[in-house]
Order: C-alpha cells, then sequence, then structure tokens
C-alpha cells in the first residue's frame, strides 16, 4: 500500500510509471491563500541519480520545512537539477482571473522558461494546466509523493519568501516579513488601520475594504 512506502520509494515508482519520458519536471505553487503579492510557480527537472541523495539531505513538502532547512535544500536543488525555473501571476492577474487560473498560470510560465524543455510534467494538485502542449497528469498532495513536486514546492517557497521580505520594505504596516502575505491578526489589523495597497488582492474578502490613496 502507498502508506508502506517510503517517500524516496513513493517517487521512484511515480517516474517509473512515466519510464519512458526522459526528462519529467515536477510543477508546484506556493502563495495562493495569501492576501498579499503574486502567486509563485516552480518547475524543476531532476536527474535520476540526485534521487536518493536529495530524499535523503530532506526535500520534501516545503509546508513541513522550516525557513533554514527550506534555504539549505533549495540551494542543493539548485545545483543538481537539470533544469529549474520560476513563474509569476501577478496581483493584478489573480484579480482579473481567479487564484485557480492564476496559479495555472504560474505552473506555465515556470515550464515556458525552462532552459531545457521536459516530455512530461507532475503537477500537483487536481487541476490540470490549460494549453499546456507537453504531456501532464496531476497529483493530489503531490508534494508528498513527488520528490521533483517537493523540490519545486521548495524553489518557489524560497523565492516567494525572499520577494515578501523585500516588499514588506515597501509597505510597512502589515508585518508581511514575518506572515509572507497571509491573512494573520497583525496583517488583517493593518489592512483596517492603513487600507489595501497596490500588492492586495482585492478578489480576496478581507481586502475589499476602502483603499488607502494611490500610491505614486
Amino acid at each position: 500500500m502507498i502508506q508502506q512506502l517510503s517517500f524516496l520509494q513513493l517517487s521512484e515508482l511515480l517516474e517509473t510509471s512515466g519510464s519512458h519520458y526522459q526528462r519529467i519536471a515536477g510543477v508546484d505553487e506556493v502563495g495562493r491563500g495569501c492576501l498579499f503579492g503574486p502567486v509563485v510557480a516552480a518547475a524543476v527537472i531532476l536527474p535520476v541519480e540526485a534521487a536518493e541523495s536529495l530524499a535523503a539531505a530532506g526535500v520534501t513538502d516545503s509546508k513541513k520545512l522550516s525557513a533554514a532547512q527550506r534555504q539549505r535544500l533549495a540551494e542543493r536543488i539548485r545545483a543538481v537539477a537539470i533544469a529549474h525555473q520560476i513563474g509569476v501571476a501577478s496581483v493584478q492577474e489573480i484579480d482579473r482571473l481567479n487564484i485557480l487560473q492564476a496559479s495555472l498560470l504560474a505552473m506555465k510560465r515556470a515550464i515556458a522558461r525552462l532552459a531545457v524543455q521536459p516530455d512530461f510534467c507532475w503537477v500537483d494538485g487536481n487541476q490540470k494546466i490549460p494549453h499546456l502542449l507537453i504531456p501532464q497528469q496531476t497529483l493530489v498532495k503531490g508534494d508528498e509523493k513527488s520528490l521533483a513536486i517537493a523540490a519545486a514546492s521548495i524553489l518557489a517557497k524560497v523565492w516567494r519568501d525572499r520577494l515578501m521580505v523585500r516588499l514588506a520594505t515597501r509597505y510597512p504596516g502589515y508585518d508581511i516579513a514575518t506572515n509572507k502575505g497571509y491573512g494573520t491578526a497583525k496583517h488583517r489589523a493593518g489592512l483596517q488601520e492603513l487600507g489595501v495597497t497596490a500588492q492586495h488582492r482585492l478578489s480576496f474578502r478581507p481586502c475589499r475594504i476602502n483603499p488607502s490613496e494611490p500610491e505614486d
């Protein structure tokens, strides 16, 4: 049964199921539930021979790792990956398209930017990427089952967290450096006191308040 397989064994089983493909990418996104900032995706193609060492190093779902662990593992993933890339969908695109479609768009952009194009993509979740001209398969909780998706989740999380820290200096008062855009009590208090910024998602209910003055 799947529950009896280790993360590495399950990942290898999944990769073997697509063994007629030479380059398999894992694709994941972060920031879907945030009130602030873009949604960010990553696509990663890993060499087969790196799987055991990455699993032993601790590569897994980014949500289960500390910031320091993610940073260390991101460096290791980038060092061994055949290709890796980030894709972003802006706050404006989130509000125009909805968060699901914007997330899929960010994933598609990450894949398109890869220096080496994959033959096949494992996509985290249950929604396929529209108009992707590469064979793909969705995988619910893929970051717990596929090493490549887990690696993508780490790269996306590290990249987005760094962006949030930079944006926090531009938009003080919302505790963005700490909450990374999620709707914590301090963030919501900032919204009530200061209003929304250009990086808040107006299509999200907590952000539907009177906006602050337009910025220069």
